[in-house]
């Protein structure tokens, strides 16, 4: 498999040129039920970072990126993408998201998958370009529902950048892929993020933030832990994990909603 290592920008669209976030969250609570997903997080993220979002399962990581993308509402507090409310078209297609489960329609080709989602924004990259970048050149004739589920999910990352979007929500991406897949991934994030656009990956791994991230959010109990530069977050921690010790109440509240997630088969 090959990358292509040079840049790819992103199109210019609302807020071009704003020198204010491009993601924004201000006091934003989001519960389910009884459960505390998100407690109280405020966050920015300006244009053109690649911030790495680092927490254990059930932390709120995925939770956050549903709220950014405009797939649920917060509880309370404001979320902005853009400078708008997430679900507003305007802002909508300035975003490309990988979420941890992406359906494929089985019987498409995978190039012809790729035309359809570039066929839905105004400056699409061209369809071999992304498949050269991914490494799905040679997959470009095969039904998506032959893939093996590492191929699947370089497809799925690859459809969240061929509209050129100008922040992109990556959810785990990295999952079921082999160490050159994933090396491949990593490869083609970086240059799309080289060209300008904002970039948030979700993980649980210190060794793929650190493959990526210039800046770290760690997450845990719903709550934003630490915020930091990656070299200040690697000093702190001084080791190839980061482990936080929640208060009580929190430790509680988290084994609550992991208990519920379970439940929820999410």
């Amino acid at each position: 498999m090959t990358a292509l290592s040079s840049t790819v920008s992103p199109a210019r669209g609302p807020g071009g040129g704003s020198t204010g976030p491009v993601v924004s969250l201000e006091g934003v609570t989001r519960t389910f039920g009884k459960v505390t997903a998100l407690d109280d997080v405020t966050l920015d993220l300006p244009e053109g970072q690649l911030v790495g979002m680092l927490g254990p399962n059930g932390a709120g990581k995925s939770t956050l990126l549903s709220l950014v993308a405009g797939l649920r509402r917060p509880t309370r507090g404001v979320v902005r993408l853009m400078g708008r409310d997430p679900r507003d078209p305007a802002a909508r297609i300035a975003l490309g998201t990988t979420p941890q489960e992406t359906g494929l329609p089985a019987t498409l080709k995978v190039r012809e998958v790729i035309d359809f989602v570039a066929g839905h924004f105004p400056d699409p990259m061209p369809t071999g370009e992304v498949m050269t970048m991914f490494g799905l050149t040679e997959l470009a004739g095969r039904q998506t529902g032959s893939l093996s589920g590492g191929q699947k999910r370089r497809l799925a990352v690859a459809l969240s950048i061929v509209g050129r979007p100008r922040v992109v929500l990556l959810d785990e991406p990295t999952t079921g892929l082999d160490v050159d897949a994933r090396r491949v991934l990593w490869e083609a994030v970086r240059a799309y993020h080289a060209g300008g656009a904002t970039v948030v990956v979700t993980s649980h791994y210190l060794e793929e933030i650190e493959a990526l991230a210039e800046r770290v959010v760690v997450v845990d109990g719903g709550r934003i832990l630490a915020d930091d530069d990656l070299a200040t977050i690697l000093a702190r921690v001084g080791s190839r994990s980061v482990r936080f010790q929640l208060p009580g109440h929190l430790r509680r509240r988290q084994r609550r909603r992991r208990r519920a997630a379970r439940a929820r088969g999410t």
